[in-house]
């Protein structure tokens, strides 16, 4: 195991399938982008204690291909907080299936609007 894989719990845990293939076979980075903004989504709102909306994602880069069979792990947790607003760093790694070794594939912040029920910015309380 990757001595600075996360020792927590994953937000959110995956099997890569076929479906979610690029044209090379590979797990198309929009599915695991998809799911890092899901993972981070749920952190964002339980921060919030409530709706939130993503609004920005900055520095996303993958490192290693996530492949068919996959079991792949979000990891988040929040590194700001300003009145409205949430950022959450999600980390997304992958365990071949015939194996334990974990690899890091790719990380990104996520920031979040915390918003009211009628969609307006709201204060994080």
């Amino acid at each position: 195991m990757d001595p600075s894989a996360p020792d927590t719990e994953p937000v959110i845990r995956t099997i890569a399938m076929p479906a979610d293939t690029n044209p090379s076979g590979d797990i198309f980075g929009g599915w695991l982008m998809a799911h890092m903004d899901l993972a981070a989504a749920s952190v964002a709102t339980r921060r919030a204690r409530g709706r939130t909306a993503t609004v920005a994602v900055d520095g996303m880069s993958f490192v290693k291909p996530v492949m068919v069979g996959d079991e792949v792990s979000f990891y988040g947790k929040v590194i700001a907080v300003g009145r409205t607003s949430i950022k959450v760093h999600i980390e997304a790694w992958r365990r071949l299936r015939e194996g334990e070794e974990t690899v890091r594939v790719t990380e990104a912040t996520f920031t979040f609007v915390a918003i009211d029920e009628h969609g307006r910015p709201r204060v994080v309380p």
